[in-house]
């Protein structure tokens, strides 16, 4: 497992940013365990054979913030909650 840097280590300072984030860029690799060809987004890989998941840091971006995120809702706004599951049917008595 890959230790988390620390905060000296972070890349560049957050600054606020109205800029729409570029659309990430479809990726292809060997994955590094099997030798499975994958694909993935800005470098980012998962394999789905053998498991595999390469650290967040190896992209060749960084990652949105929260904040950059069009589907967010907005401040002040919740999720909806998750309706229950259907009740339990009854019990057939004697």
């Amino acid at each position: 497992m890959t230790p988390r840097p620390h905060r000296a280590h972070l890349p560049e300072e957050r600054t606020e940013s109205t800029a729409p984030l570029p659309p990430p860029e479809l990726t292809e690799a060997e994955c590094r365990r099997c030798g499975t060809y994958i694909a993935g987004l800005d470098g980012r890989y998962a394999c789905g054979v053998c498991g595999w998941v390469n650290d967040h840091s190896e992209g060749h971006r960084r990652l949105p913030r929260a904040d950059e995120d069009p589907d967010r809702p907005l401040k002040g706004r919740r999720r909806p909650k998750q309706l229950p599951g259907p009740p339990p049917e009854p019990v057939p008595g004697p």
